[in-house]
């Protein structure tokens, strides 16, 4: 298939996308090197200042591929008792055709249950805007049988972009060894229609969990530890279940992870393997999912890259529990 016409079925699927189907949101595979992302209730659990950038290009070799980034900020705030964070996601399909810019603001508040287990809440209120391209849209009444696309259409353009408020929530429960939680967005199902009519974004549910095993502990700075862990989620009609583990050792980390749905309508989506480099201030990650759908010849995968940055701040008097979750 030639490159103009896989322009051309992306640019079809992008249609279909803003008129009559629910969209769902972007997907990070490196879900908790973008906490805020995954759960609003992540909001400073680093407690002192946390700066994280994710990049992913999904399916690079179509030209209709989505390039997704995001940057969040977040801290602990001891006079509000609780964190705060700032998050912004760009996310381009097909060139830029299909472009949404959210803006988000996140409080979550931390609560000891026992000397071992703490919660956390978390709240979040975006502003998002969705703009569609139309000068880059093609139509049937612009080509010639012979020399191809070389005709004005006659489609009259309408709409193209749409801007409204969203809120989403979260809770996490942890302790040293345990943690899970569960994030529902999108409360109020916006409406992002680029056209007339009514086309809600549906509410997005999110569970997630898992565990740190230690292997062995020669020294508290090189601990090798597994990391099972499991992520469920649902939006609309849309299933998805990610089943992975990490190994760590010292400053390096490694993980492999299945995407897909094991139960109901069974599918398989995605292998994916993610390695990391992680210290006291900065952390970075690599992953690449290989596609086993059916459009594993032609998708190119999708890579991500992810970029942590922990700055220092004083040390609070009274203990403060930060989860010891997994950084990719």
């Amino acid at each position: 298939m030639n490159k103009r016409y896989r322009l051309i079925l992306a640019l079809l699927s992008v249609m279909a996308l803003a008129t009559e189907m629910r969209a769902q949101d972007p997907e990070f595979t490196q879900f908790y090197a973008n906490p805020l992302y995954l759960n609003p209730a992540f909001a400073g659990t680093n407690r002192c200042p946390r700066l994280v950038m994710n990049y992913r290009n999904q399916w690079p070799s179509l030209t209709g591929n989505f390039v997704t980034t995001s940057a969040s900020y977040d801290q602990h705030v001891p006079t509000i008792q609780g964190g705060l964070g700032l998050m912004v996601l760009n996310d381009r399909a097909a060139q830029g055709t299909l472009n949404t810019t959210t803006v988000s603001g996140i409080y979550s508040y931390q609560q000891p249950i026992s000397r071992k287990f703490s919660i956390k809440a978390g709240l979040q209120a975006s502003y998002f805007q969705k703009t569609l391209d139309w000068s880059q849209l093609t139509f049937g009444d612009m080509i010639d049988p012979r020399k191809g696309f070389i005709y004005q259409t006659n489609d009259v353009q309408r709409g193209g972009q749409v801007k409204a408020v969203d809120f989403s929530a979260g809770l996490l429960g942890f302790s040293d060894k345990f943690y899970g939680g569960v994030a529902v967005h999108h409360l109020n199902e916006p409406n992002e229609s680029l056209i007339l009519g009514t086309s809600r974004l549906p509410m997005k549910y999110t569970v997630h969990a898992g565990a740190v095993i230690p292997i062995e502990k020669k020294s508290k700075d090189n601990d090798a530890r597994l990391s099972p862990n499991l992520l469920y989620r649902r939006q609309g009609e849309f299933q998805q279940l990610n089943l992975g583990m990490y190994v760590s050792k010292g400053p390096l980390v490694a993980g492999v992870w299945f995407r897909g749905l094991l139960f109901g309508q069974t599918y398989r989506d995605a292998f994916i393997a993610t390695i990391g480099i992680q210290t006291d201030v900065v952390r970075f990650g690599y992953s690449y999912d290989v596609t086993i759908s059916e459009l594993t010849p032609s998708t190119g995968g999708s890579h991500e890259v992810s970029l942590g940055i922990n700055f220092e701040c004083r040390q609070k008097k009274k203990k403060f529990r930060t989860i010891a979750c997994p950084s990719f």
